[in-house]
């Protein structure tokens, strides 16, 4: 049984309070009159999230981080959060160091901590973020509609190029490895995207498990299909945007030994949170508007289709034979 099989089976009830409950990436309260709290809850465990010698700064960030990305892709403004930790001790300066990561987002994004818990234990960080959209406005995975533009921001498989460096399943240059090594170790929630596609974005969610595995969430949900330009997606993780220099986005290209590995990257790798979302092809230029105001790229990579089912094209329009396995724990 997967993940997502065991959460429908077991954990997944009609709403009673909320306006809206499990399956998508926040939760809605009603908490004063024309506003709705989104609330999410993330957790990091040592051996499963991060390597044991990550950075103590760049984890407490990460923490905080994934847990704003469902903010984002529900168009919620942050407010709150709660931290849950398990520590194997108290370690003043690994404890410092996870601070000031975890405040210095939170002070970005004027998100105050304002409770949780602490134990002994193996390492593990578990957030609550609470954040406040007005009644309507949230973005949910359940509005996609045929005809559809499919975007996505940033360049997504670049967190899972650092991955396979680290597990030694390739080889990159130091200053590449600094590039994608920031990627998966200190993402950027992209909440301010998220605020200015409210009212132009149909559907959305955050890129955690693999760029097609999240987008199926929305395709089940909305009950609708797509066609997917898988390579444009692919060659997004060279980009220059995202990358030091030219030289830099060059040597991407070349050290993903072959394009099956950059696919997988890309299309299968998680850990980005980045932003997939949908909007209606009139609403084009209100997309590439919306990502200026937040300073964020995005590129539109392919269609929603009435017809069931996910179609990945190459770069020639030839549906891929390949095999994308995004993550889930449990499977």
């Amino acid at each position: 049984m997967g993940e997502f099989d065991l959460i429908a089976r077991y954990f997944t009830r009609p709403p009673r309070r909320a306006a809206l409950g499990v399956g998508d990436d926040c939760a809605l309260l009603t908490p004063r009159p024309g506003m709705q709290l989104a609330v999410s809850c993330d957790m990091l465990v040592q051996g499963q999230h991060f390597f044991a010698d990550t950075d103590p700064g760049r984890l407490g960030h990460k923490a905080l981080a994934v847990n704003l990305s469902d903010l984002a892709a529900c168009g919620a403004r942050p407010l709150a959060f709660t931290l849950a930790l398990a520590l194997p001790r108290a370690d003043d300066a690994w404890l410092a160091a996870f601070a000031r990561g975890l405040m210095a987002l939170a002070d970005l994004h004027d998100c105050e901590l304002i409770g949780g818990d602490t134990t002994q234990g193996p390492l593990n960080i578990c957030i609550t973020v609470f954040g406040e959209v007005a009644h309507g406005d949230a973005l949910k995975r359940s509005g996609a509609r045929p005809g559809d533009e499919i975007w996505v921001s940033g360049a997504p498989g670049q967190a899972r190029l650092a991955l396979g460096a680290l597990r030694g399943e390739w080889p990159l240059p130091d200053a590449v490895m600094r590039i994608v090594r920031q990627r998966l170790e200190q993402p950027t929630p992209r909440v301010a995207l998220g605020l200015a596609l409210r009212g132009i974005a149909t559907s959305a969610i955050d890129v955690s498990d693999g760029l097609l595995g999240d987008l199926a969430h929305i395709l089940r949900a909305s009950g609708a299909g797509a066609t997917l330009e898988g390579d444009k997606a692919t060659y997004l993780i060279a980009s220059s945007a995202y990358t030091a220099s030219d030289r830099a986005c060059f040597d991407i290209r070349l050290l993903t030994h072959t394009l099956a590995q950059r696919r997988q990257c890309a299309l299968a790798g998680g850990d980005d949170y980045e932003l997939v979302f949908t909007a209606p092809a009139a609403r084009h230029a209100a997309v590439l508007a919306a990502a200026a105001r937040a300073d964020t790229r995005v590129t539109r990579v392919g269609r929603v289709d009435a017809a069931p089912g996910l179609r990945v094209l190459d770069a020639h329009g030839q549906t891929l034979t390949e095999r994308f396995a995004s993550f889930d724990h449990f499977a």
